[in-house]
């Protein structure tokens, strides 16, 4: 049986006619070649299928090429699509990625040290684990947090969920209700709690009271279960946290003999990918999965090697369908 050959950075270089260590440069992301050689080199890379090695590498620049991904629970749809675009994007930029969940009664600076153990170069920290990661003892270990307040131990990237919240408010209030309910999210994750407030703020800037908030746990389970209690021939608008508890909704209000739109108007935030062919389509908020990922690992590889990053804050967008 013949054995495949393994490509070598000699290889690489007579294809695309430079010398070994101009190849060694672009594979380990030198700045030290221009940008013409490095398309070429990198176009001779993938044309012979090569491979940088992955353990040489660590050697000689003292780095794992290996990130880490902390959550608290994959289950989420925002979770898992967060994952996805975590999980590419390192792919992109030469890194394998450590996923590590945490479950609800984890040790969080047990879980620190075990990435520190496994010599992952920084890591990653999706929304609900956010308070965990403040109360971790993480000193050396280079943090990238999803969804959180501004915290001078690591780097934040997010969505502007009150601003998305705001707009959703204000949508329904455009089109004419007294006011908007709220099936809000758990009370612990961040992002629940800036959509929460932005909701709030846009029914103060229009001089109306804030009725009681219902609150979920983000399945469509718990927004069926609210919006069968709530006082139905009161409510003519209901913003709901996410796109599964206003699935939720809709099931309720159509068990219930309630119209949608007609009777009740309905908005949700994170525009899932069904959230289209829910009946009716929904209006919704839409966060950019993929560009929070891919700005994540950005920002995280940008500080592994030697820059700090700034924080960042992504605009979400309403996106109107036939539920409001």
């Amino acid at each position: 049986m013949q054995r495949s050959t393994r490509v070598s950075m000699s290889m690489v270089a007579a294809r695309a006619g430079v010398s070994g260590q101009t190849v060694s440069r672009v594979a380990n992301d030198s700045p030290k070649v221009d940008p013409e050689t490095r398309a070429r080199v990198e176009q001779a890379m993938a044309e012979l299928g090569y491979r940088p090695n992955r353990a040489a590498r660590a050697l000689r620049t003292g780095r794992s090429q290996t990130l880490g991904l902390v959550a608290q629970t994959l289950a989420t749809v925002g979770n898992s699509r967060m994952l996805q675009a975590v999980a590419e994007s390192a792919a992109s930029r030469g890194y394998a990625l450590t996923v590590l969940t945490l479950g609800p009664d984890a040790d969080i600076a047990e879980a620190f040290d075990r990435l520190r153990d496994q010599g992952v170069d920084g890591a990653i920290v999706l929304n609900e684990a956010t308070a965990l990661a403040r109360d971790a003892a993480s000193a050396g270990l280079r943090l990238v947090v999803v969804d959180s307040p501004p915290d001078d131990r690591f780097a934040v990237i997010g969505t502007d969920h009150a601003a998305g919240a705001r707009a959703a408010t204000e949508h329904l209030l455009a089109a004419g209700h007294r006011t908007v309910h709220h099936l809000a999210g758990p009370a612990g994750p961040f992002a629940a709690a800036e959509r929460e407030r932005g909701w709030r703020e846009a029914l103060a800037a229009a001089g109306l009271e804030t009725p009681r908030v219902a609150r979920g746990d983000w399945s469509a389970a718990s927004g069926f279960d609210l919006a069968r209690r709530m006082p139905t021939e009161r409510v003519t608008a209901i913003f709901a946290a996410n796109d599964q508890m206003a699935l939720g909704a809709l099931r309720a209000l159509a068990e219930i003999g309630r119209r949608v739109p007609d009777d009740v108007a309905v908005v949700g935030f994170d525009d899932i990918a069904d959230a289209a062919q829910f009946t009716p389509p929904l209006t919704t908020v839409r966060q950019d999965f993929d560009a929070l990922g891919d700005q994540a690992v950005s920002r995280l590889v940008s500080w592994i090697e030697g820059e700090h990053p700034a924080d960042l804050l992504l605009a979400p967008r309403l996106i109107t369908r036939a539920s409001a």
